[in-house]
């Protein structure tokens, strides 16, 4: 059993790199490169896995291989056979409710219409815990799918770099499973 499973949602695929549907991939990419392992695919969890131990945590990190509506599917393997717990889940998201730049953490809670964590609460509950860098929404509601599967504007992508770099930052709390500590620093405006 894992101490910790980071999960990062995405859309597989050249097409999807670094939209922003894309940013719990993109976040879990620079978790890999500071931690300096590489994903190998797993058949086993139809996902890009990457484990190491830190500070005596052993941690796996993975990508869904699925896309990000269907992401429930590689959960429940992980559920079954990695963690003992979802509060030894991380899910790594991208969230219309918060602008560009923002970063937060929250424990448990709804799905806010976003898809894949609705497909993970339906297959393994609802209380593991999300780090969710916002994207912003678009300017009408009804182009939701295609805004999340777009590139960010320039302006956007700085922004979110900002979100990642902050994230980064409280990388030793968020790895050690010191939920109330990384949320404090995130959620305060002195990063």
């Amino acid at each position: 059993m894992q101490d910790l499973c980071v999960v990062g949602l995405g859309n597989p695929g050249d097409k999807y790199h670094k939209t922003r549907h894309n940013a719990g991939y993109d976040f879990l990419d620079l978790i890999a490169k500071e931690l300096k392992i590489e994903f190998k695919n797993s058949k086993k969890f139809d996902a890009l896995i990457a484990e190491t131990n830190y500070l005596d945590n052993s941690i796996s990190l993975i990508k869904p291989n699925e896309f990000i509506n269907r992401s429930g599917k590689t959960l429940k393997l992980i559920k079954k056979y990695q963690v003992s717990s979802n509060e030894n889940i991380l899910v790594l998201h991208d969230d219309m409710d918060l602008e560009p730049g923002e970063v937060k953490l929250k424990i448990g809670g709804g799905h806010a219409g976003h898809n894949g964590l609705r497909d993970i609460s339906k297959d393994i509950g609802s209380d593991y815990i999300r780090l969710r860098f916002g994207i912003g929404h678009p300017p009408n509601k009804a182009q939701t799918n295609a805004w999340v599967i777009k590139k960010p504007n320039p302006e956007e992508k700085i922004n979110i770099q900002k979100s990642f770099e902050k994230a980064m930052s409280c990388l030793d709390d968020l790895l050690q499973r010191k939920w109330m500590i990384a949320m404090n620093n995130l959620h305060s405006d002195e990063h």
